[in-house]
């Protein structure tokens, strides 16, 4: 049988194989892993469906697979002798029937690129189907790309290769679709498309004797580029709001220990404040959309994603699907496998999609405050501070009193484009409302 490239979600057409794990003639075991991959989302193993022994590799580490296409040969229990295929010299020799989706725009010229064919090979190299649309969007020609240095394995033009060159190439060629468009838009239409991109750049770096230069690794650069888009794409505004968690507090001191002892692990605060998010989400809907274009994709599912830090200090996001259908319990129960699975980089590659808002606890490092970045596509995010100890005005029938209290402040970032202050303010405000009333004899 063929061991195919498994489906990572929508918007993942093709993956890296970063390492063998069988190699041809072993054996292998019912959902043991053959191989690890790496998509621009996250790494991870792709288990064998069936028991049988690994027969051929039909591609080599490095080696850049589309989604759905076979990636070795297993043969199985009664089988017989598997013909040993050949392998291909290429990935972009196999492409789906369907046409890998356009990559996304980098830069946005307002003028429809103009049409260039890009050959899946030219002059020995392939060129890779992100490679090629990204490629067709900016208007480069196949002698413009052959004429990149490729970090790839033989060569090959990567997508970062692509992007670094576009950041040094200066200015673009006017659209030759504009040609078509009236002459007055025509005019402003070429203005916008012959101006200078003014990508910002890095300030240089002074690099002196006993300086240590650490190379970023795959993942960081990925966040440091989905960082960098999401603050280019959204304005972001940030409101806060102080919120008393005496009473919530008082809860997991009473149930922690009955709660680790009958169910074999810890609660923490996370899933409370997951539940919180959920129930204003339901109350402000238009919390939980995404930006198409012109159009507001309002989503019928909450998919809360969840921050989560990695042993090696990069982040990741995992998602609890259809959060609002669980119980305060399931919650906890997701929250808790999420977590241990992502810091044993043990999830899967739908784990850590189709989120429709995402929650951060910074106070896990003891910070008071932050202010998150969008995690596009969605339109807001929240940051959980730590929880102190704090003097407050208390009123009660006697009159206002000092007490001790426990407080925490939450930040809501939102995208001012769809979301006004009232809503997002309206939002985080709600939120806080709902862990101010929290109920301190809540059974769990």
């Amino acid at each position: 049988m063929e061991l195919t490239m498994p489906k990572m979600g929508e918007s993942v057409a093709e993956a890296t194989i970063i390492k063998w794990l069988k190699g041809e003639g072993e054996r292998i075991e019912l959902e043991e892993s053959v191989l690890e991959i790496a998509t621009d989302k996250v790494d991870s193993e792709v288990p064998s469906p069936v028991e049988g022994i690994l027969v051929k590799k039909l591609f080599n580490e490095n080696d850049l697979v589309q989604v759905g296409q076979a990636i070795a040969l297993i043969e199985t229990a009664g089988a017989g002798t598997v013909a040993a295929a050949e392998a291909p010299k290429s990935v972009s020799e196999v492409v789906p029937a369907q046409a890998v989706q356009a990559a996304e725009a980098v830069y946005s010229n307002g003028v429809a690129a103009a049409a260039v064919d890009i050959p899946r090979e030219s002059n020995g190299r392939f060129y890779s189907p992100l490679v090629r649309n990204i490629a067709k969007e900016e208007g480069i020609g196949v002698a413009e790309l052959d004429a990149i240095t490729g970090s790839g394995a033989e060569g090959r033009v990567t997508k970062n290769d692509l992007m670094q060159y576009l950041n040094q190439r200066g200015s673009a060629q006017p659209s030759q679709a504009a040609a078509s468009i009236p002459s007055a838009v025509s005019k402003a239409a070429s203005s916008i498309a012959s101006a200078p991109r003014t990508t910002p750049q890095s300030a240089p770096v002074s690099i002196g004797e006993g300086d240590e230069i650490i190379e970023m690794d795959r993942m960081r650069k990925l966040i440091a580029e989905h960082m960098v888009m999401s603050k280019s794409v959204s304005p972001h505004v940030t409101s806060f709001v102080e919120v008393d968690v005496t009473n919530l507090v008082r809860w997991r001191d009473r149930i922690k220990d009955s709660f680790l002892k009958r169910e074999g692990e810890k609660i923490t605060f996370t899933p409370v404040f997951i539940e919180a998010v959920v129930r204003a989400i339901k109350d402000f809907p238009m919390i939980n959309i995404q930006v198409d274009g012109n159009n507001i994709v309002k989503k019928r599912d909450i998919n809360v994603g969840m921050a989560a830090a990695l042993p090696s200090g990069n982040l990741i996001v995992p998602v609890i699907k259809n959060a609002d259908r669980l119980s305060l319990l399931g919650l906890t129960k997701a929250v808790n496998d999420l977590a241990n699975r992502a810091r044993q980089n043990k999830l899967k590659p739908e784990e850590i999609q189709g989120g429709t808002y995402t929650l951060t606890n910074v106070g896990t490092f003891g910070n008071v405050l932050g202010t998150p970045i969008i995690n596009q596509p969605q339109v807001a995010i929240m940051a959980t501070g730590a929880i102190l100890k704090k003097p407050a005005v208390i009123e009660t029938p006697e009159g206002d009193v000092i007490a001790i209290r426990h407080k925490m402040f939450l930040s809501h970032s939102y995208d001012h484009r769809v979301v006004d202050g009232a809503l997002g303010g309206s939002f985080v405000r709600r939120v806080a409302d709902y862990l101010e009333g929290f109920d301190p004899k809540r059974e769990l």
